[in-house]
């Protein structure tokens, strides 16, 4: 019987760190590469992602598309593909006829979701509160007020 095909490398790796923070990176230097890590993260759908395959286990891609309502095709492919180049998630194909791929959690990817999940949890639970303070500055500014830089 084959084996499935894994195509992330789930041994840990520490690439050269930049001045500052704990273990040599600092997300607040410019040029530091945990910058990066920290904004590719926080994306739209990243954090979504995570925390489905931390909730349900492995999926196969309609699952997560359904189960993260609203992400198209190409922003699941593209985001399932980062994190899966950081070392996050595991896409594993099953030789079967059709083959069968799922994605499910590294162990990094893990303790990143386990640190999310109460982030979500937050949310669900305050979200009325957010949308309602929302409201009360929009009336108070004449409209819904845009993000300055």
């Amino acid at each position: 019987m084959a084996t499935p095909q894994q195509t992330a490398d789930p041994r840990p790796e520490t690439p050269g760190a930049c001045p500052g923070g704990d273990q040599g990176f600092d997300i607040f230097a410019a040029v530091c590469p945990s910058r990066d890590v920290f904004a590719e993260l926080a994306d739209k759908w990243s954090l979504l992602l995570l925390l489905s395959l931390h909730s349900c286990g492995e999926q196969r891609f309609s699952e997560l598309q359904r189960a993260v309502g609203g992400v198209s095709r190409k922003m699941l492919t593209q985001s399932l593909r980062a994190l899966e180049r950081d070392g996050l998630v595991l896409r594993t194909v099953h030789p079967e006829t059709p083959p069968r791929v799922v994605y499910g959690l590294l162990p990094l990817g893990r303790t990143l979701a386990e640190r999310i999940a109460p982030l979500g949890d937050w949310v669900e639970s305050y979200a009325g509160q957010v949308v309602a303070a929302r409201e009360r500055f929009d009336r108070a500014h004449g409209g819904a007020c845009a993000p300055q830089d």
